[in-house]
């Protein structure tokens, strides 16, 4: 059986979650004890082949690189740099000579929960797009469906609702030397929609082509791409698996799961949870963190933390307090 190539698109600046992005790029996010990209792999390296990966990196790139040295030695990765924000279709573009037999495209904001069961057989004579449906499509890309179920086109970010299929940022080819001309093609007649290179345009010049492209639907589709999103995918993931209330239970803690909290952290004389995540090497005294992630060497003092994220070594002390704070940021009330 053929190596399956996955590519991971992750050079944008997460520009909608700053300041936690000023210091780290978006898939280095940290929610329910692992980065939002350990949570992407989780689910890739159960696919049952052989994987090569592609990782397309920009901003602060080095500190993909840095982590997945440290964390994933043995994986099988490239890197390909995308020093310009062009697009979705510019990014592979950069890596086209790296796109070769069966290729699985995942953006690296989006955490799904599925078994990517229809691309673990590497069927040679179809493609799939992973879609769910949603009340207002128009700030995603739809698919429009032909009679027989099939996709017949994507529409980028369409201006009405009239189809609600939206793409999730998945996508499986057959031929990834077919996607690498695609792309080209699209590069040099400038095809774009509103300004960017939209994988969309590529796509759709492949299904004009006769690519055979079927959708399959997702249930759980979790953003990493907002503030209010970031609570909400961690909130999630507490829930679905990565509760470890039973293991840090002890005297002094009162836990209201699910929570997570590293066996690292130092937590004393304070309530945590529901839905809260406790970094490595914080620490958390007399105070309450509920629907909260705080970052790694943080230090939570005195107060009350509610739907907030704190970055890594900032410190908080005081009264009660609400907000989005940064790495190294320091806060004295």
């Amino acid at each position: 059986m053929p190596t399956l190539t996955l590519v991971l698109p992750m050079a944008g600046k997460g520009t909608r979650v700053r300041p936690w992005t000023w210091s780290r790029p978006k898939p280095l996010v940290y929610l329910a004890g692992k980065t939002v990209l350990d949570h992407i792999l989780e689910h890739l390296l159960q696919i049952p082949v052989s994987k090569r990966f592609v990782f397309i990196i920009g901003y602060l790139g080095e500190q993909i690189r840095e982590h997945m040295e440290r964390t994933y030695p043995d994986l099988d990765v490239t890197y390909v740099v995308q020093e310009e924000p062009l697009g979705q279709s510019h990014a592979l573009y950069l890596a086209r000579e790296h796109l070769h037999g069966p290729t699985l495209i995942l953006f690296a904001d989006t955490i799904m929960e599925t078994r990517y069961d229809q691309s673990a057989g590497l069927p040679q004579d179809r493609g799939f797009a992973w879609v769910r449906e949603v009340e207002d499509p128009r700030r995603f890309g739809v698919v429009v469906l032909n009679p027989e179920g099939r996709i017949a086109r994507i529409i980028e970010k369409p201006d009405t609702d009239e189809h609600r299929l939206a793409v999730v940022g998945c996508y499986y080819f057959p031929r990834g030397e077919d996607l690498a001309k695609a792309v080209t093609r699209q590069i040099e007649r400038g095809l774009r929609t509103k300004g960017e290179y939209y994988l969309a345009d590529a796509i759709n010049l492949l299904l004009e082509e006769g690519l055979l492209m079927e959708p399959v639907p997702v249930e759980t589709w979790l953003d990493a791409g907002t503030y209010e999103a970031l609570l909400d995918t961690n909130r999630y993931l507490l829930e679905h698996g990565r509760d470890n209330t039973v293991e840090v239970l002890r005297p002094g803690l009162v836990v209201i799961p699910p929570v997570y909290i590293d066996p690292t952290a130092q937590v004393e004389y304070a309530v945590v949870g529901p839905h809260a995540t406790i970094g490595p090497h914080t620490l958390v005294r007399q105070a309450v963190v509920q629907n909260s992630v705080v970052d790694a060497h943080a230090r939570v003092e005195n107060l009350v933390v509610k739907d907030s994220l704190i970055g890594r070594h900032a410190q908080l002390d005081g009264r009660p307090w609400k907000g989005f704070l940064g790495d190294h940021a320091r806060v004295e009330t």
